[in-house]
């Protein structure tokens, strides 16, 4: 990444890391798999990017793009998505939610349930996912999901963020040396709320949430040397805890974002892998007989 001239967000002008994290994908990610068909739509007032695999069958992954939700689009997580779609043989919604600081919280929430109820009315079934903060959508996406009667077949949840307090033995462990230091976590936190006391809200922090029963299943994927690898498995446990058939998965050895980087981490392939892997599973488990 510094051969990229790649720089911490928090040490570049808003508009700099979002070019930063555009430009740099496609060195990290290299050579996508092809789609049959890809499409820009807008889905309830909220810009979406529609990847149909060849021969794709029922179903869809509303995918929500990381970033901290400050950088990130639909261009930076474009392959990701179109291997995601080839491999799963799933459709896949890219959001292109609204981002900070000039949208704060909870104006990303708000879009990232917008695009998943526009998605249920013409799919079926359902599975969220994301990765880091697209992960702490897709997390609360599902808590809405159930309180408000939206049936999902599964959420996947890619290191993500799940906790305001940046307090765990892994931001201690891994406050830097690597693509995503504590102080860079706290920053992103800081652009994101409009003030500080948000963070205790359970759609801010879903790890704070009082109940997760009922809530769709789970693949929650962590990376071993990652500030957030404690609050993601913390999560996993709350679940496991509730009820909720989970399965977690640390990834040894990795760091933050590794998924999006298949040209430089071999663990990357093994990840898009087991994403593509759960969600064919999960919606042929569910899909209705035509």
């Amino acid at each position: 990444m510094p051969a990229l001239g790649m720089k911490p967000y928090d040490q570049l002008p808003v508009a700099d890391g979002r070019r930063q994290i555009d430009e740099g994908a496609a060195a990290l990610f290299g050579e996508p798999d092809p789609v049959e068909s890809v499409e820009d739509r807008v889905a309830d007032r909220v810009p979406v990017r529609i990847y149909r695999p060849a021969g794709s069958g029922p179903g869809v992954l509303v995918y929500f793009h990381g970033g901290g939700w400050v950088v990130g689009s639909l261009e930076s997580h474009d392959r990701l998505c179109r291997t995601l779609a080839a491999r799963s043989g799933v459709a896949v919604v890219a959001v292109d939610y609204r981002l900070a600081p000039e949208h704060r919280y909870p104006a990303a929430v708000e879009d990232a349930w917008a695009a998943t109820r526009w998605a249920a009315a013409h799919f079926e079934p359902v599975v969220v996912g994301g990765d880091s903060a697209g992960g702490h959508l897709a997390a609360v996406v599902a808590l809405r999901a159930r309180d408000r009667g939206l049936p999902l077949a599964l959420q996947v949840l890619l290191y993500p963020v799940t906790d305001h307090a940046c307090d765990t033995p892994s931001y201690r462990e891994h406050a830097s040396g690597t693509n995503l230091t504590a102080v860079t976590m706290r920053w992103f936190w800081q652009q994101f709320l409009a003030h500080g006391e948000q963070g205790a809200e359970p759609e801010a922090s879903p790890l704070r949430a009082s109940d997760l029963t009922g809530v769709a299943r789970a693949l929650v994927v962590t990376a071993e040397h990652d500030p957030l690898r404690d609050e993601g498995e913390a999560y996993a446990q709350r679940l496991v805890d509730a009820g909720v058939p989970t399965t977690l998965t640390r990834y040894e050895g990795q760091i933050h974002g590794f998924i999006r980087m298949p040209a430089v981490l071999d663990a990357a392939g093994r990840g898009i892998d087991q994403v593509a892997d759960a969600v064919h599973a999960a919606v042929h488990a569910t899909a209705p007989v035509r």
